[in-house]
């Protein structure tokens, strides 16, 4: 086989060589980003999950502090109506009435009407003067006023009114700024630990931020050690398709050349054939003869006499005439 028949498979084994190398190494580059994504990834999710539990923390301090920011709304609702009931009471001590009802606190309200209702009992248990249609009109409005008072019981519990004493205005008026200054320390109480709540949130959101940030980076990462390793994949697809057309081609080259080295083997070997053993070749013999001259089974031809004399006579050797030899005196 010549060098011109070894340099083709020559050229492209080299080259398959070549892509191969170059394949093992974007093998290693992709590997080299996948693995690098899944560090990124990790990492990622362990200060997520880092993050998650300090976003708990946080929402526990933020209930517990709007709990206690509740609580000072409630003391400062309570001294609010306090504050109003107490200059109701001062109002009435003197002799400022404000007749319109909805304007009165709840305590004012209740107030009065236990009163009333008081008076009224008083009235229908010691007079008696009382006929029996006067007696049924206070009943009647006995039985308003007890339903008034129930109504109000509910809204005086709910901020802990104390009730006062309609008859003594100024021991009321103490008692009452005295309940709505410690109303107005526990609100400020309640704000001030609501306040320190905050400052201890207020490290674990700077963290939370930080490692928000450092989240959103190692994603970035990940996302791109990715899109690396996927391009990096496509390559290494396309590559491998064109290795495959060479390995195909060298596989053709390869199927060609055995082709022909089996018809040339075959070609000597049908060269090397006797007559005998080919029979082709054998008719193609007989064909020649019988065309060349005539043909006889175990005879001679016509010429075959004139040359068997003709060899006979040059075979003979003419005899040699020896003479004596004289010698000279």
């Amino acid at each position: 086989m010549t060098d011109e028949q070894q340099n083709p498979e020559d050229d492209l084994r080299t080259r398959l060589h070549a892509m191969e190398t170059k394949l093992r190494r974007m093998k290693e580059q992709r590997n080299s980003f996948n693995e690098d994504a899944r560090r990124a990834a990790d990492s990622r999710n362990a200060l997520q999950e880092q993050s998650k539990e300090i976003r708990d923390s946080i929402k526990e301090k933020l209930d517990e502090q709007k709990k206690v920011r509740d609580q000072a709304q409630v003391c400062k609702a309570r001294r609010d109506e306090i504050q109003k009931q107490i200059r109701e009471l001062i109002n009435q001590n003197k002799g400022r009435r404000d007749d319109a009802k909805e304007s009165k606190s709840v305590v004012i309200q209740l107030s009065e009407t236990i009163r009333e209702i008081e008076k009224i009992e008083n009235t229908m248990m010691t007079d008696g003067r009382l006929i029996l249609e006067t007696e049924n009109k206070l009943l009647k409005k006995l039985k308003v006023l007890i339903t008034k008072r129930d109504k109000l019981m509910p809204s005086v519990e709910e901020f802990s009114i104390i009730n006062i004493d309609i008859g003594d205005m100024d021991g009321s008026i103490r008692l009452l700024k005295s309940e709505a200054d410690n109303a107005h320390q526990e609100m400020i109480d309640f704000h001030k630990k609501a306040d320190l709540i905050w400052e201890e949130v207020k490290p674990m959101l700077s963290e939370r931020d930080f490692l928000r940030a450092e989240a959103d980076r190692l994603h970035a990462a990940y996302v791109t050690c990715r899109e690396s390793a996927n391009e990096v994949h496509e390559n290494m697809q396309e590559l491998i398709s064109q290795a495959n057309e060479l390995r195909d081609e060298m596989k053709a080259a390869q199927e060609e050349r055995i082709k022909v080295i089996k018809d040339h083997n075959q070609s000597v070997k049908d060269a090397l054939k006797k007559p005998s053993e080919n029979e082709e070749m054998a008719d193609s013999l007989a064909s020649h003869l019988l065309s060349s001259g005539s043909l006889t089974l175990g005879g001679a031809l016509d010429g075959d006499s004139s040359s068997v004399k003709i060899k006979s006579t040059r075979g003979k050797k003419q005899s040699r005439k020896l003479g004596t030899a004289r010698g000279k005196k």
